[in-house]
């Protein structure tokens, strides 16, 4: 597939909104190998393939082992991930398939065994970030492999 628009070409402001709310996520204090599991898995959900090369080398550079991001679409099977992950990554799925199933009280009390108000407002930033720019890139077929680990931050 050939590229159809690349971020170069374009006015960098268009998206300083969203540069704004990454810097955000990154001084938040939220666990950043967390959040990198986080935006793996719904690159998954979302079939992002330059996020998921993105968000790969991100989470194995910040430690994440490849067992558990290859056995992450099959997170509810494996005993590789602990309840507060387990509850994180639910939650991501449903925000991210919001149109066909929401977010249930059920889920959102689980999330709060484990987080405060801020840190859900800051996860679910998080996760509304990583599906807009799955989105965008889908968008405009942005080209795969050549990431290299920190070369937006």
């Amino acid at each position: 597939m050939k590229e159809r628009i690349s971020f170069q070409e374009l006015n960098q402001e268009m998206f300083s909104g969203m540069y704004k709310s990454e810097a955000y996520l990154h001084k938040s204090g939220f666990d950043l190998k967390l959040l990198e599991l986080v935006k793996y898995r719904v690159s998954q959900i979302n079939g992002c393939a330059f996020c998921l090369d993105m968000h790969h080398k991100e989470a194995i550079h910040m430690g994440e082992s490849e067992l558990r991001l290859h056995s992450l679409a099959a997170w509810r099977e494996c005993p590789f991930y602990s309840e507060k992950e387990k509850a994180t990554l639910a939650f991501a799925e449903a925000l991210t398939q919001a149109n066909q199933q929401g977010v249930e009280d059920d889920l959102f009390e689980q999330l709060q065994a484990f987080y405060s108000k801020e840190e859900i407002a800051v996860l679910t930033l998080g996760i509304t970030q990583i599906n807009a720019w799955n989105r965008i890139n889908k968008a405009f077929l942005t080209t795969p492999g050549e990431y290299k680990v920190g070369q937006f931050s």
